[in-house]
């Protein structure tokens, strides 16, 4: 009998103690002899029962001695690199045989080959609502591997579909936590933080899927966009935007050289401007620098009052 860890206890909404349905699996080495002296020891066994049947003669000794070479027959398996393989006897989970190569156990045992290779799971385009209830298209790339194989047989019917259903799930509950973009800069965003929103993914997965044996070793988003119904709309909101930032750093730039000109003009006495001039210096200085268009320069050959 596999080694069991009970699950603790939840609290009922009355106070009272539940316990939570179902124990966790925990993987334990198997039995296993090295397959190559065992296939020595079949084959003298085997000679052995030859020599009784045309020796001697001793023809039921020899019939139960070679049914029983039959069936430790069965006793043989390979495990590949990067699997194992689960045993049980009679219903019981009796170990994994992780180590690779070639083994005899017990022939009555059924063995479940269990792949530890690193897997990829694409989840489908999902569309949900982000935080703002703005509907989304949203999907992400998993990476993925078992590593506890007893859970992963005995605590879930199919661990990989158990994977493909919590990985979406998951999705949908990222998606309702952050907004797509933060126009504000205050706060994380699907758009303008992968990484955090990344980590975040990668956490709530590993939770999930630690009951099925399987660890997460990366999660991103493979794709993310609004819907086609609202893409219109928040495309316009995201060139007015980006429009407004970079009026804005125009101005400021256009503000500072205009500073700098008064102040070089007026600390090198180059000319001395009143109030008035100074505002329209000061306009026209603006007008240029801030005009998408090349402005025409316009010479005033006469005073300049």
């Amino acid at each position: 009998m596999s080694k069991l860890e009970q699950a603790p206890p939840t609290v009922g909404p009355a106070g009272g103690v539940s316990p939570i349905p179902g124990v966790a699996s925990a993987e334990r080495p198997a039995f296993g002899l090295p397959g190559m002296p065992a296939v020595l020891l079949w084959l003298g066994l085997l000679g052995l029962t030859v020599w009784l049947w045309l020796g001697p003669g001793w023809v039921l000794p020899a019939a139960l001695l070679g049914t029983l070479l039959l069936v430790a027959l069965g006793g043989f398996f390979i495990v590949q690199p990067n699997q194992a393989s689960v045993i049980t006897l009679f219903g019981r989970y009796v170990g994994s045989e992780r180590r690779n190569g070639f083994f005899w156990t017990n022939p009555l045992t059924v063995r479940r080959r269990v792949s530890l290779r690193i897997r990829n799971f694409n989840s489908e385009r999902l569309k949900v609502n982000d935080q703002m209830g703005n509907p989304i298209e949203i999907a992400a790339v998993i990476v993925w591997r078992v590593v506890d194989t007893a859970r992963a047989v005995f605590d879930v019917e199919d661990y990989s579909e158990f994977v493909a259903i919590q990985s979406e799930t998951a999705l949908r509950h990222l998606a309702a936590g952050y907004p797509y973009d933060d126009y504000d800069g205050r706060t994380l965003s699907l758009r303008g933080n992968p990484d955090e929103v990344a980590e975040a993914l990668g956490r709530e997965l590993a939770a999930r899927l630690r009951h099925a044996g399987v660890e997460v070793l990366e999660a991103r988003l493979s794709h993310l966009a609004y819907s086609p119904e609202i893409a219109g709309a928040m495309l316009q909101r995201q060139q007015a935007s980006a429009i407004i930032a970079a009026r804005q750093q125009i101005v400021q730039g256009a503000v500072g050289m205009v500073e700098l000109a008064l102040r070089q003009l007026e600390g090198q006495s180059i000319v001395q401007l009143d109030e008035e001039r100074k505002a329209q210096m000061v306009s026209n200085l603006l007008v240029v620098l801030t005009s998408e268009r090349g402005t025409q320069p316009v010479v005033n050959a006469g005073s300049l009052y």
